[in-house]
Formats: C-alpha cells, structure tokens, sequence
C-alpha cells in the first residue's frame, strides 16, 4: 500500500471537486490510483468541511447547515473573493445572497414576524372578500341564464303546440 502526500491528495481532490468536477472513474485512471481510493479521499473531505456539497446533491438540497456554514465564511469577502469562492465551489453569488436573507429573515424578532403575518392576513382576507363577491356575481349570472333557457324552452314547447292544432 503506498502513502500519498497531501498536497498530491490536495491536488486530486481538487480535480474531483467543483469547479473541475471530474468523474472519480477519469481522475483514477489519470492518477493511476484505484477509484476506492479516490472515493475514501472524497468522503474524509466532505466530513471536515461541512460546505462541501455531495457531487449528486443540487444546490436546492442543501441542508440548512450547509447554507449557513457559506453564509459564515463567505461574511467578510468582497464581491471578487465572492465570486471566486463560488466558482471554485459551484455555486451562484446570487444563492449566497438569498440565503443570507433568508438567515436573517429567521432571526426576526417574533413581534416583527407577527407584524408581517398580520399584514400578510389582511392582504389575504382582502383577497378572499373580492374572491367571494365575484363569485357570487357569477352564480347569479349563471342562475338567470338558466332561466331564461328553461323558459326559452317553454315557450318554444307552446309554440310548437299551437302550430300543431
């Protein structure tokens, strides 16, 4: 069994992890290393780095802590290290931005979440009221429809008879 240096360790796992994202079948038949290997080197990162995503997982699956763990590094970084932090993980700025707001949405006071409910109540109850007078403008509508073709209908029977004798 030969030992690898960590900074050849470093340099494959590179080429497994996003932004490269290469197969572990082509990096273990470039290296010459067996593809068990490779597997072993990939699960032992992805455990000490938390923000490290599973090849298989889209970003939409990420768990929470995922998210916050790049929440948390990405805090102090300028637009351009940013940048450079999400291509090298595969990710969108834009992502890192929304999860930030989302974060932060979370840790609202509960009478500031009440406050957005309550507005968000009235604007659906609003809603719902003009809902249900349209509705019951269009049951009348249908209604006297009706009507007038069960008449229609009447009214054409009586003609018909009178043609008749």
């Amino acid at each position: 069994m030969s030992k690898y240096s960590t900074e050849r360790k470093a340099a494959i796992l590179k080429k497994l992890l996003p932004p490269e994202s290469r197969t572990v079948k082509e990096v273990a038949i470039e290296e010459g290393i067996h593809f068990q290997t490779l597997y072993s080197w990939l699960n032992i990162a992805r455990d000490r780095e938390s923000s490290v995503p599973d090849k298989k997982l889209p970003v939409t699956n990420w768990s929470a802590e995922m998210k916050f763990s790049v929440i948390v590094e990405t805090a102090s970084f300028t637009e351009a290290e940013l940048s450079q932090y999400c291509r090298e993980k595969g990710i969108y700025p834009e992502q890192v931005k929304t999860w930030k707001v989302e974060c932060l949405q979370g840790f609202k006071s509960s009478k500031e979440q009440k406050k957005a409910e309550l507005k968000q109540a009235q604007v659906y109850k609003h809603e719902n009221k003009q809902l249900k007078k349209e509705l019951r403008r269009k049951e009348k509508a249908l209604a006297e429809t009706a009507a007038l073709l069960v008449l229609r209908k009447k009214l054409n029977a009586l003609w018909e008879e009178d043609e008749e004798s």
